[in-house]
């Protein structure tokens, strides 16, 4: 393995400070991108997007789950109108194999905080969750339904779509919310088409506490025990993203499928943030086989060359075989990366620094449909 100082060398990575609070939440950064890349070296990233299947882990392009939602609040109406159709431009410009697009289970009962940032300020109505579930999921079906997305339901979907220079649409959903306490209703989210459950977002909910939150529980209640094992029988993702260390712990003592925390970074000295985990808490995870994506949000970093330094960092402390690429794009916390056009920048980098074409290729993708294909439908 490469000395991963030398990559941080050789693209310009710096360090970064978490931003104060109080910033609008969803903007880009602007300005330099940190990295120090020659045109041949960003063709090289460009053209090995072209060979190898790139995943984009955790992402809702173009805020696709704000279309038709009748009952807003501040924060929705603050994202303003979705835009699915540039984001999936954006995705063929970049050659984008695919992107798990996340619907989100409690997008509206979610406020923004002026000090805890996004917080659900009340519990959902009768029905609301499934309801919220069902509009949203039947957006993406109509995307793939008209053409504009290619499905994507397994590892062969991806093939095709790489072959055919498209971009797949594998769903997915961020919040364990919408299943209540009725575990059939996984198996219809499966037949749905979602390969991927975040099972707890920033709503404290019946299987556990989010990492943002005050634990009310030790780790996963009872209830949450029985979801976990029912995804891990119905064949789709556990997402321990946003969850507290103990339902992560919880969740890797019964699971009998890989799982994924699809979207933070580690912590560091100077950054410790309850949205980044530590090597104890990744590796709780990527030791029974699982992967963490790297996120490109303002905490701790400002540039790409910041958020490339993460993804080595991660590299470092739980192996080649375990790091993936999660951007939360259109929905991310101030992004130093913003624009799915500039994907083939990720690899250029990774390959710029010294990174061989097989390590890149596991980071951008691989590693992510080895998880999927561990997923069998029990």
């Amino acid at each position: 393995m490469i000395s991963r100082r030398g990559v941080l060398a050789a693209i310009g990575a710096g360090l970064a400070a978490w931003p104060a609070t109080g910033q609008q939440i969803f903007d880009p950064k602007g300005g330099d991108n940190g990295l120090r890349l020659t045109e041949a070296q960003k063709a090289a990233g460009a053209a090995f997007l072209t060979r190898h299947p790139s995943v984009d882990i955790h992402a809702h392009p173009g805020r696709f789950f704000l279309r038709a939602l009748a009952r807003q609040n501040a924060t929705t109406r603050a994202m303003g109108a979705s835009f699915e159709a540039k984001a999936l431009t954006d995705m063929g410009v970049g050659h984008v194999t695919a992107a798990l697009f996340n619907c989100v289970s409690d997008a509206v009962l979610l406020e923004q905080s002026p000090t805890k940032g996004l917080v659900a300020t009340r519990e959902f109505d009768s029905g609301e969750a499934w309801a919220d579930y069902r509009r949203q999921i039947g957006t993406l079906k109509a995307l793939v339904a008209r053409g504009d997305a290619a499905p994507g339901r397994d590892g062969r979907d991806i093939a095709t779509a790489l072959a055919a220079h498209r971009t797949a649409c594998v769903f997915a959903v961020e919040g364990g919310d919408f299943i209540e306490d009725r575990l059939e209703r996984i198996r219809t989210a499966y037949a749905d088409g979602v390969r991927s459950v975040t099972i707890v977002h920033y709503h404290p909910n019946q299987i556990g506490d989010p990492q943002t939150e005050t634990p009310r529980f030790p780790g996963l209640t009872p209830l949450g025990k029985d979801i976990v094992r029912e995804l891990n029988r119905t064949g789709v993702i556990v997402d321990l993203a946003h969850a507290s260390f103990g339902v992560t712990r919880d969740a890797v003592a019964i699971a009998t499928k890989p799982m994924m925390i699809s979207h933070t970074n580690l912590k560091r000295p100077d950054i410790d943030h309850p949205r980044l985990v530590s090597v104890e808490h990744a590796r709780l995870v990527t030791g029974h086989g699982g992967i963490v994506g790297s996120v490109p949000s303002g905490i701790g970093q400002k540039t790409v060359a910041d958020w490339i330094a993460s993804i080595l960092r991660l590299v470092d402390a739980v192996g080649i075989d375990h790091v993936a690429i999660g951007t939360d794009m259109d929905a991310n916390y101030m992004p130093v990366f913003a624009d799915y056009a500039d994907w083939p920048l990720i690899p250029a980098a990774l390959l710029a620094g010294g990174m061989h074409e097989a390590e890149v290729a596991k980071v951008m993708g691989g590693n992510f449909l080895r998880v999927l294909a561990a997923q069998r439908y029990d």
